[in-house]
């Protein structure tokens, strides 16, 4: 059976490029932190791989602070806001978990900020929010996905950079799914503090980074040595962080192949509408590899079952939501409580083909029809 993987949004295939630097440095053998010549080429590969993820979001090397993955970083982020007086915090109603149930375990006040039926955060609530912020409530902390993992919409930062700044607020971006299908700028995108993350892009899973600007402050969380500048102590892993750069390095190089594939995701959505689904987000500006729809009667858990029995491995959500398929809250958020049990997403990366995106719609086609002919025998 051919097998057709669409589902980058959770998790990438890890890239030569990156698969090669992690075996090179595993072969090291040295702690970063020693000082003898193991130790310097431990650091050395570190250092590269910063340099290398920096270049990715047209950061200086020292911003960028390695992590154990997106989650930590957003966490790193929403703690950093909160040990520097932030009493209230503000997160995208449509975002993801690890910011939303990060942002509520601090105990601070937490608003879900919402969106509209497009996927698109709501300006004007947000003028009102900070417009009516208090001294008491520390410096306004607001916290979104620039790009949203299940319908690829895209936020415009460089907006509420402008709205949160004026109100002296701190603005955190999670760009875990963007970075490397898209350019991102992180001077451009008005944020304070990103998340990034390797397997989204073709690293190895485990490891992440967050980056900060001039006006954030990281406040160390995880104690011990003084490793990464002081803000994060632990032993730095090595091969990961050196996979990482090496995948940053290989995306920067391959956005224009990304680009191409909003063409496969447009002839892709043509198809299921005319079958009678309803594609979600259309009428935002979207990641070019994401297409999220929904089929009314046709189950997303059904959905992903009949795709992956055909051998194509797709997503009904959030891949840290998968395992118990259930209705998704993004879209849910986004006024569509009627399609949110019916949501599927589709998502492509650096080596999926015009082929891969085309079998797809052929095996959804084919299995949506045999769904509806099942219900008007059953009627």
């Amino acid at each position: 059976m051919t097998s057709t993987y669409l589902d980058y949004n959770a998790t990438a295939p890890v890239r030569p490029e990156a698969a090669d630097a992690v075996a090179c440095a595993l072969r090291i053998g040295g702690n970063p932190s020693s000082v003898h010549a193991n130790g310097r080429l431990a650091r050395a590969a570190v250092e590269k791989a910063r340099g290398e993820v920096a270049a990715l979001v047209g950061v200086k090397p020292g911003s960028v602070t390695f992590t154990s993955g997106g989650t930590e970083a957003n966490a790193l982020a929403v703690q950093s806001a909160v040990a520097g007086g932030s009493r209230r915090l503000i997160v995208g109603a449509a975002d993801h978990p690890s910011l939303i149930e990060g942002a509520s375990a601090t105990g601070c006040w937490t608003e879900l900020w919402p969106v509209d039926g497009e996927g698109l955060a709501d300006l004007g609530w947000l003028r009102v929010r900070l417009g009516a912020w208090k001294a008491a409530d520390g410096r306004p902390f607001v916290a979104l996905s620039l790009a949203n993992g299940e319908t690829g919409v895209i936020q415009p930062t460089a907006e509420i950079g402008a709205i949160v700044h004026e109100a002296g607020g701190w603005l955190h971006l999670d760009a875990v799914q963007a970075a490397g299908k898209i350019a991102v700028d992180f001077s451009a995108l008005g944020g304070d503090t990103m998340a990034l993350s390797a397997h989204k892009l073709g690293g190895p899973q485990g490891v992440g980074a967050l980056v900060a600007g001039t006006r954030a402050t990281v406040a160390r969380r995880q104690f011990g040595g003084g490793q990464e500048s002081g803000r994060r102590a632990g032993t730095e892993n090595v091969p990961g962080i050196a996979g990482f750069g090496a995948a940053a390095s290989a995306a920067l190089r391959d956005l224009p192949k990304v680009a191409a594939q909003a063409t496969w995701r447009d002839e892709l959505a043509v198809r299921v509408k005319d079958a009678g689904a309803e594609v979600l987000g259309a009428g935002a500006e979207r990641l070019p590899q994401t297409l999220c729809f929904a089929a009314t009667g046709f189950g997303s858990e059904l959905q992903v079952m009949n795709l992956d029995l055909a051998g194509v491995m797709v997503s009904a959500g959030a891949a840290c939501l998968s395992g118990k398929v259930k209705a998704s809250p993004v879209v849910e958020a986004m006024g569509r409580a009627d399609l949110a049990p019916y949501s599927l997403r589709i998502s492509g990366g650096w080596a999926s083909t015009e082929a891969d995106w085309k079998r797809c719609g052929d095996v959804w086609v084919e299995a949506y029809a045999r769904s509806l002919s099942r219900k008007r025998e059953v009627a």
